[in-house]
């Protein structure tokens, strides 16, 4: 069966690395800007449409507010990027918003923040391939049609992209990414050009609608909670920025160096590309409605169902380039690309934080282990099942999924400024050097400036998005914590339980006697061999054990032992149901039950075939034997194999495999040979 499965295996993630070339697999920063800011960056495509999608309930005298959400977004997100600069310094390990967490504020808070990025990092895969198969489903019409089977599809494809390697897959995603965020600057720059200096009109497709406020005259409390609203759906554009922090560990040397200067690099191409596309957006008139077959009026007439809303980057890059440009072609298509490559930043995200989290048992130990292109092949596999699920549950809407967005990252975000306000109050107490102290300082009032922002924006979040969607994150953060706290439990009482102990015990004291058992069915090589093996294990007592399932086969079984004069006592039991397997247990349970202090041997023969189709001709019974066995204390199991013909033929071909020798290899095998021979002294 490995046969059969390693040839596809190895067409869609390549070949097997060794464990010696994980150097290798380190991204320099120009690569590692996309594969873990893929996500902030890309959110600007969908980020300032959900500010004016808030802002449109209370009609298009609010659109006025929106550059001011835009400046307290830009805000927010240099405070997150200086505050997680002292992160990547202080530390460099990878375990990020996680690791501050449970070393400054302990087990419980390291626990939360990991399970708010986990949520979140499953949410940012749904809600980015969802949001792309939108976009792309606005100009093929099949994508719409059957949005579910393709957002599925997507995910799919970038699991096995990213299970052939993080450099590979970084490669792959570089230039989609660069060409997005290059054309964004060229449409800003452009835009910026036509309306400064030439003074063009510039109006987008929605310019000439008419927005019908659902809450006209928005006043006091009711407007300032709807700007907060918006605001809160503008910090969508945040998500992601922890990711450089968990990532640390694959970039190249300096390793946080090179962290700082990307998540720099980061913040500032995102603020300066959302901010160039809501002044866009003003300028050329945009409108967004969040129910526009009703909202959105054209001479008066509501525009119907019929009706498809672009998002804002596509209105502006239409004004600003003209419909069907070669520009606006190739933006539009990178745009719908890079949303769907955003879910690489939790590709790469989720998997080092598991692998972490199961180091410190809190998941299991297979999420730490590196699969055949050295990834985290585990944990990449259960980040697409998880968002796989939530894309069926949500029917890849993203408007319904982006209101569980957000609530984890600014959990962590808080509870990791938090803790490291808490370390650097533990250095400045031992530090004494004047510098030193100056600089912690400095860093400490960044990280309680961001620990404070970031609570803020949390309780703003919470407030205006509960009841649309954020309890289910929480609900997700809580099944994670319970999760988590189970199984490290489980993890330490076993670990518990199978310490050995400084003093002898019973586990240490050798058995009274051994009782082995040889189970047979009929007299053939295999059972000989387990005879011949069981005799040289010189136990107290030695018998062959048989079950009658059928009387002329046992009656046959009988007349062969005593013709070949065999000196092991046989023993059959009787099954009247034509069961095997429960006979076999009682009986060793017997033999348990009279002799407490000795232990059963049952050894068990089994031959072994060559190929995978021949294992689905024999019914197993040595194999369920074999899982019951282990479940009955003081029963020791031992298999002894007998390999077929066709076993050997495939250990046969193995080996005519690795001596083949190539067209041409002819004249330099000899060349080769002698290279390996060593000389003679």
């Amino acid at each position: 069966m490995s046969k059969l499965t390693d040839v596809p295996k190895r067409i869609l993630i390549g070949r097997a690395l060794r464990s010696d070339r994980l150097g290798e697999t380190l991204l320099p920063k120009r690569v590692a800007l996309p594969v873990f800011a893929s996500d902030p960056l890309s959110s600007v495509a969908y980020a300032p449409g959900e500010v004016l999608l808030v802002l449109s309930i209370a009609g298009l005298s609010a659109y006025h507010f929106s550059p001011w959400i835009a400046v307290a977004v830009v805000v927010l997100m240099f405070t997150v990027v200086a505050s997680y600069r002292q992160n990547v310094h202080a530390y460099p390990s990878g375990g990020g918003d996680y690791e501050v967490a449970t070393t400054n504020l302990g087990p419980k808070a390291g626990l939360t923040v990991a399970s708010a990025l986990l949520v979140d990092y499953v949410l940012t895969v749904a809600v980015s391939i969802s949001s792309g198969i939108e976009n792309l489903g606005s100009a093929i019409p099949f994508v719409v049609e059957n949005k579910v089977a393709c957002a599925i599809g997507v995910i799919v494809l970038l699991t096995l992209m990213n299970l052939r390697g993080v450099r590979e897959s970084g490669t792959l995603f570089a230039i989609p990414t660069y060409v997005f965020v290059a054309g964004v600057f060229l449409m800003i720059a452009w835009g910026a050009f036509r309306g400064v200096v030439l003074g063009d009109d510039m109006r987008a497709p929605t310019a000439d609608f008419e927005i019908k406020p659902e809450h006209p005259g928005l006043a006091g409390f009711a407007l300032v909670f709807l700007l907060l609203r918006a605001f809160s759906s503008g910090c969508a554009a945040l998500t992601g920025v922890e990711a450089i922090s968990n990532g640390v560990p694959g970039f190249r040397k300096p390793k946080s160096r090179n962290a700082a200067t990307t998540l720099a690099l980061m913040g500032l191409l995102a603020v300066t590309m959302f901010c160039g596309i809501i002044a866009l957006a003003a300028a050329t008139d945009v409108r967004m409605a969040e129910n526009p077959a009703k909202d959105l009026v054209h001479d008066g007439v509501p525009l119907g169902p019929d009706y498809v809303q672009n998002p804002v980057i596509s209105q502006v890059a239409e004004a600003v380039f003209g419909h069907g440009s070669f520009l606006f072609v190739v933006l539009a298509a990178a745009t719908a690309l890079v949303l769907f490559l955003a879910a690489n930043t939790a590709y790469n995200g989720f998997p080092l934080l598991g692998a972490i989290l199961a180091q410190d048992r809190y998941l299991p130990r297979q999420l730490h282990t590196r699969g055949d292109r050295l990834a985290f092949s585990n944990g990449i596999v259960l980040l697409a099942g998880a968002a796989a699920l939530l894309v069926v549950i949500y029917g890849a809407d993203s408007t319904r999924l982006i209101q569980l967005y957000i609530v984890g990252v600014f959990v962590s975000f808080t509870l990791s400024q938090t803790g490291m306000v808490r370390h650097w109050n533990r250095l400045l107490a031992v530090e004494k050097d004047p510098a030193a102290r100056r600089h912690m300082i400095r860093s400490r009032a960044i990280n309680a400036f961001g620990a404070f922002f970031t609570g803020l924006v949390l309780v703003v979040v919470l407030l205006t998005k509960f009841t649309h969607g954020a309890w289910v994150a929480l609900l997700g953060m809580c099944i994670f914590y319970a999760t988590m706290t189970a199984i490290r439990r489980h993890y330490d009482r076993v670990a518990e339980e199978i310490a050995a102990p400084d003093t002898p015990s019973e586990d240490t004291v050798r058995p009274s006697r051994v009782h082995s058992v040889v189970l047979i069915s009929k007299v053939h090589r295999p059972t000989l061999r387990a005879l011949a093996y069981a005799k040289l294990l010189r136990s107290d007592t030695l018998e062959a054990l048989s079950v009658n399932v059928d009387a002329d086969e046992t009656k046959a079984l009988r007349e062969e032992w005593e013709r070949r004069g065999i000196d092991v006592p046989l023993k059959v039991l009787d099954s009247p149901y034509r069961e095997v397997t429960r006979p076999v247990i009682e009986y060793v349970k017997s033999l348990r039950a009279q002799s407490p202090r000795d232990v059963v041997s049952v050894i068990i023969p089994e031959y072994v075939v060559g190929h995978w189709y021949e294992h689905l001709l024999h019914n197993q019974s040595a194999l369920r034997l074999k899982g019951r066995l282990l479940f009955t204390p003081g029963v020791m199991v031992t298999s002894v194999p007998y390999q077929l013909e066709s076993s050997e033929a495939a250990k046969l071909r193995a080996r005519r495999r690795q001596d083949w020798a190539a067209p041409g290899s002819a004249r330099r095998g000899p060349a080769e040979r002698a290279k390996e021979t060593p000389p003679r002294t």
